[in-house]
């Protein structure tokens, strides 16, 4: 019985710490770009940092990208992950 729950011990460590490690710090990096009328002003970029997995932070970046048009000017914001 002593040997059953020491090895179900390590098995719950063992997946805390594979779930745990997992999750890392990567950088979301959005273009913001005007168009539809001159003078409008240069590209930039917006930067934030999104802790996850890597499946759920290019999840959470690639929601943050959007597209927004008002009075014939759009304002198009495109994110990628780093």
């Amino acid at each position: 019985m002593k040997l059953r729950s020491t090895v179900l011990l390590f098995v719950a460590v063992l997946s805390v710490l594979s779930v745990s490690s997992c999750v890392k710090k990567y950088t979301c990096r959005c273009l913001v770009k005007y168009s539809g009328a001159p003078g409008m002003p240069d590209s930039t970029y917006n930067e934030y940092e999104v802790y996850n997995n890597k499946k759920g932070a290019e999840s959470v970046c690639k929601e943050a990208s959007f597209t927004k048009e008002q009075d014939g000017i759009t304002l198009t914001e495109t994110c990628k992950l780093y």
